[in-house]
């Protein structure tokens, strides 16, 4: 007999070899109906698997979230039986589950197309209806290796040739179909339901290596019901509005291009919104007591063996070699660079915490295939600082980061989502006594920001384990940018010390610390955020002046000296067009405020401002509209600062602008 521990905490006996579906019948008939896999002691089992052993019990339904995931990676199934149904010939390699959704990797020699994806679309429907039965095999190593050969699916044999000999080699079947698959499954196609669709095509490389042979990849999104698919559905064509390149081509910020694959041409406009935010990002670290610094941006290979780096991370720097026989590599982190500026001189524990910061350009190796936008690079900016501290000063040292990198977030317009904890990985360096006091104290810094943790299990950094902060923006996406990793390894390899109270020498702890992470990929996800309608002290032009006829061209000039005189970005527009043609221009390059000058305008000295977005106008003085304007576009820490200018003045001044 086994104990199996219901969720209410009741426990109940059963034969040994009891299948899921057999203890929900137990329970009643209509549970047995709805009920789709099993977890015991944590692990989902397929529903008419005999259970292993007793321990904690629970059903799982259609209802239930952790079955989103088995209901896509069966989606991935359907696909595939689908794909060699319509296409025969084309081989199926690896097919996950993954945020979202789906994809499948297959080999084929014809290329999919698009309209492919309908064809495959509606045939997974009728798989899905004919309800085949999923069942679980157990299978000989060299038998499934022979089989899969013959019938011509090379890259699952060789899947099966490359497991360890003590994995248990498990072949799902469905209806006559059958793949490689650890599991677990439903129990049969209908269960995966229709609320699926297939989204994109895309290349990818056999086990992500660029040496080996080039797949095909379809993309699919699955849900449990109808309803969730369409809201996913219209998050995608939301995102595709606010796809950063394609604002950065409307509002002229920046381009890519081969020749600088992975690296970003910043034009002028690009530029000035980069500088706004590195801008901001210094003013926070002044006033949080970082020093900043610059370390060289090519280094010897002796100090990133030092480090570890060069072990763990060499296959992803950029190196070069000197005619002097020396390898010296392009630095893909900060942190090496620090450590030799602590070590140079005597340090105290009186200059304990040294908050070390730098805007610190980066490079790294990353294959074509991942670059994305100013999202994934091989050139960029990381706003990177070290904090070298004391052993009873980590927890206050993290607090302090936290509540920082929370207030940043919430002037940038981001919310803090969610933290999660990433715990040791399998290959570290450090004891595991030294593991069990990084992550605590990690833990418990969080905590006492106010945050809920969620661990990662082994998804730490090699030398220590890391807070991960992952934000939400206006769409309800949410996007991991901000650090905190709590380091013993690297001062003990690179040999920094202080002098302690007592006059011995001591080993600092380093806390790896970021907020924007890239500051490329920081902006593309407020580009985002805001669909390129940044806040007025964000936006890289805040005021375009437009004439309505030439005869005020005189007095716009006025206007764009009183505005900048006010401390404000300002274009003009002085074109022979009608106003109506400037404004619509300009509205979709996303200028934030047009102010429209003619005769009128220039008898009175007035201007009329006009709102993105809005199709009404307010009239004020040009005196007026400078003093609201520059308030309003005053940077949300300086606005702070300033006596008597709470935030609450900047909405006061819109509110007044937008009254008309």
């Amino acid at each position: 007999m086994i104990d199996l521990i219901f969720p209410d905490g009741s426990v109940r006996q059963f034969e040994e070899g009891v299948s899921g579906r057999e203890v929900a019948g137990s329970i009643a008939k209509s549970l047995e109906k709805r009920a789709l896999l099993i977890k015991l002691d944590g692990a989902l089992l397929d529903l008419d698997r005999p259970l292993p052993g007793g321990g904690k019990f629970e059903i799982l339904t259609r209802e239930s979230p952790e079955a989103l995931d088995t209901i896509r990676h069966d989606a991935s199934h359907v696909m595939a039986e689908a794909v060699q149904e319509l296409f025969p010939g084309t081989q199926v390699t690896i097919g996950p589950a993954i945020e979202d959704g789906f994809y499948y990797d297959f080999a084929r020699e014809t290329p999919f197309s698009l309209d492919d994806l309908a064809k495959i679309e509606q045939r997974m429907k009728e798989i899905v209806d004919r309800d085949e039965k999923i069942v679980r095999e157990v299978w000989d190593r060299d038998a499934a290796i022979a089989h899969f050969k013959e019938i011509g699916e090379a890259y699952k044999a060789e899947i099966i040739t490359d497991l360890p000999d003590t994995e248990t080699i498990t072949v799902y079947r469905q209806g006559q179909w059958k793949d490689l698959c650890l599991g677990p499954h439903l129990p049969s196609t209908k269960h995966v339901g229709k609320a699926f669709k297939l989204t994109k095509l895309a290349g990818a490389y056999w086990r992500g290596d660029h040496r080996n042979a080039q797949l095909q990849r379809i993309y699919g999104t699955a849900w449990a019901n109808e309803a969730d698919l369409e809201a996913h559905l219209k998050r995608i064509e939301e995102a595709e509005k606010r796809d950063h390149r394609k604002i950065g081509r409307a509002m002229d910020l920046f381009h890519l291009q081969e020749e600088g694959k992975g690296m970003i041409f910043w034009h002028p406009k690009g530029w000035t919104l980069y500088r706004t935010v590195e801008a901001y990002m210094r003013r926070r670290l002044d006033v949080d007591g970082y020093v900043e610094v610059k370390a060289p941006q090519i280094m010897d290979r002796v100090l990133w063996e030092r480090s570890g780096h060069w072990e763990k991370f060499g296959q992803n720097m950029f190196t070069c070699e000197t005619t002097e026989g020396e390898v010296l590599a392009v630095k893909p982190m900060n942190c090496p660079g620090h450590v030799q500026i602590f070590n140079y001189g005597q340090k105290s524990y009186r200059d304990l915490p040294l908050r070390m910061a730098e805007f610190g350009a980066c490079h790294r190796y990353e294959p074509s295939g991942a670059l994305h936008g100013i999202m994934r690079l091989r050139a960029f900016t990381q706003d990177d600082a070290h904090i070298f501290c004391r052993e009873d000063q980590i927890e206050a040292e993290s607090t302090q980061f936290i509540r920082l990198l929370e207030s940043v977030y919430a002037d940038c317009g981001l919310e803090l989502h969610s933290v999660k904890l990433a715990l040791r990985p399998e290959l570290r360096f450090g004891t595991d006594e030294v593991w069990d006091v990084a992550e605590a104290k990690l833990e418990r810094a969080a905590i006492a920001a106010g945050c809920t943790v969620e661990h990662l299990p082994g998804e730490g950094a090699f030398y220590g384990p890391k807070l991960e902060f992952h934000l939400r923006d206006a769409i309800g996406r949410t996007w991991q940018c901000g650090t905190l990793q709590l380091d013993y390894v690297l001062p003990e390899r690179l040999d920094a010390e202080y002098v302690a109270e007592d006059g011995s020498k001591q080993r600092p702890v380093m806390l790896h610390r970021a907020i924007c992470g890239s500051m490329e990929r920081f902006i593309g996800v407020m580009i985002e955020n805001f669909a390129g309608s940044f806040p007025l002290w964000l936006a890289p032009t805040q005021v375009v002046v437009a004439t309505i006829t030439s005869d005020a061209d005189a007095y716009a000039q006025e206007v764009v000296r009183t505005l900048r005189a006010a401390g404000l970005r300002v274009e003009v527009d002085l074109r022979n067009e009608k106003i109506n043609y400037k404004i619509r221009e300009h509205s979709l390059a996303k200028a934030p405020v047009i102010a429209v000058v003619g005769r009128r305008e220039a008898e009175e000295g007035n201007v009329a401002l006009r709102r993105l977005g809005s199709d009404g106008q307010t009239m004020l003085s040009l005196a007026q509209a400078a003093k609201a304007l520059a308030t309003e576009a005053s940077p949300p820490d300086v606005a702070r600062g300033a006596a008597g200018a709470e935030p609450a003045s900047v909405s006061v001044a819109t509110e007044a602008m937008e009254a008309g």
